[in-house]
């Protein structure tokens, strides 16, 4: 990771009820989506084949493989860029991670589509995304060194003015890693 990389996370607060039937939903809708492939998991899918057997799922169940499949393939793609220390395109791909989630999986909210967007704007940002398994919470951004506390309280202000609740604003850098240490 290079050593300008800086993480922000902008926790909402936000739970919204129901969450367990939606996540149980999502998992039904991709097992789904799996077995109409002809796959164990839809990691075993490529995009090719979810294309090629669109007709035979349901919509919904398209759009959480569709979700599924591409974000293992951002996976990759985040690892090969962070191998070649692009965090321009480690953002891009955060950010189409949350796009994702938000129109093809559904379990963004409009709290953190907020702060997705409001981060987006913000200049000295890579990328941001949701955190966990969506459906409220906490947005993670990643951003250089000239992305400080107090564009995170603009953020933060902008976030409050709109929902009437301000985040809590964590910032993590990037440290050297961990290194085995030799007995003296």
């Amino acid at each position: 990771m290079p050593a300008d990389a800086h993480f922000w996370v902008f926790n909402t607060h936000t739970k919204h009820a129901l969450v367990d039937g939606l996540y149980a939903a999502r998992h039904r809708e991709c097992m789904e989506a799996a077995k109409a492939l002809g796959v164990a998991l839809l990691a075993d899918a490529s995009i090719g084949l979810l294309e090629a057997k669109r007709a035979a799922l349901p919509d919904a169940n398209y759009r959480r493989a569709k979700h599924a499949i591409e974000e293992i393939a951002r996976v990759a793609e985040v690892q090969a860029a962070l191998v070649a220390k692009d965090l321009v395109r480690v953002g891009k791909l955060l950010t189409a991670s949350h796009r994702s989630s938000q129109r093809f999986f559904e379990n963004s909210t409009p709290e953190l589509d907020y702060l997705v967007d409001q981060l987006e704007a913000a200049p000295r940002v890579y990328g941001a995304r949701l955190t966990g398994g969506g459906f409220g919470g906490a947005v993670m951004a990643l951003t250089d060194g000239g992305f400080g506390q107090a564009e995170a309280e603009k953020v933060a202000a902008a976030y409050a003015a709109k929902f009437g609740a301000r985040p809590d604003i964590l910032h993590l850098k990037t440290g050297p890693g961990a290194e085995l240490i030799q007995p003296a």
